[in-house]
């Protein structure tokens, strides 16, 4: 059986498929899927707790450096904590803001976009002066007023960050919907009876949400951004738990004597929107 399930895996066709995947798309799946891997085995990953301190091995350099520490091979913060550890953690804390907010935002978009392209009239107005309050309004600045009032954590900001985010999905919906309700598929579900609910979850949804996908998909990228900017800020997930954007700041006041500090958290950060990016442009670019 083993051998049966590896042939399966390994068949000739599969390899070629994957063969002729663009390189960058393998390079996008890569990152990704790193990122993504880190993120659900932190625990077993992670050398250190990310929270344990000691002072006494504050700003270790990384393990190519002279006196490096190897217990910690890319070296510890301002208050001797493991950085490996945090960056660790910290996909788990970018990934989870990110596809929660994603999520969130496209379940609202999605929704109104459909009932404003389905029902028009009054629902079609009142959904699009929304939107037009919405793009009047920069989201980082509302996400920045809000977050100074309610208690930051990861929930409420991938909440506030969806909320301020399904502005393009309901854009997006609202014309497939627009394009779909006079489709002959569509009225022959009229003829037969079939009740605005079906049609919309049955008929129109599924020959829409393709456009969404790619949406979503870039969507992650910008959201895990926006936590990194709030954090920075001193406006993201609360310490000691581990956030890029944090660590970018932390490290602002120690850069000129620990380089490290501020470099990894970027690169982290970079090579994980650049991933998520060419996954996006792969997708739309499909077929």
């Amino acid at each position: 059986m083993p051998r049966l399930a590896v042939a399966g895996v390994l068949r000739p066709g599969r390899i070629k498929r994957v063969r002729r995947l663009p390189p960058m798309v393998l390079v996008g799946v890569c990152l990704t899927s790193a990122v993504v891997a880190t993120a659900i085995f932190a625990p077993l990953l992670a050398p250190h707790p990310y929270d344990d301190q000691d002072l006494s091995r504050a700003l270790l350099p990384p393990f190519w450096l002279p006196g490096a520490n190897p217990a910690y091979p890319l070296g510890t913060d301002f208050l001797g904590r493991d950085l490996l550890s945090r960056l660790v953690y910290g996909a788990r804390t970018s990934l989870a803001v990110g596809g929660l907010a994603v999520v969130l935002a496209g379940a609202v978009g999605i929704t109104l976009g459909l009932m404003s392209g389905y029902f028009g009239r009054v629902v079609d107005s009142v959904t699009m002066r929304l939107v037009d309050l919405q793009l009047a309004l920069p989201p980082i600045v509302l996400a920045i007023a809000i977050l100074t009032v309610v208690q930051p954590n990861l929930l409420t900001i991938a909440v506030v960050l969806g909320l301020l985010g399904w502005v393009q999905y309901a854009r997006v919906m609202r014309g497939q919907t627009l394009s779909l309700r006079e489709r002959e598929f569509v009225l022959a579900a009229r003829v037969v009876g079939a009740g605005s609910p079906r049609i919309l979850r049955k008929h129109i949804f599924p020959n829409a949400v393709g456009p969404i996908l790619v949406i979503a998909t870039v969507n992650v990228s910008t959201m895990i951004l926006a936590e990194a900017s709030l954090s920075f800020l001193g406006i993201g997930v609360r310490p000691p738990t581990p956030a890029w954007g944090s660590m970018l700041s932390e490290s602002r006041d120690v850069f000129h004597l620990a380089w490290w500090t501020a470099v990894f958290p970027g690169l982290a950060i970079v090579l994980t929107v650049f991933g998520i990016n060419l996954l996006g442009d792969a997708w739309q670019n499909r077929g």
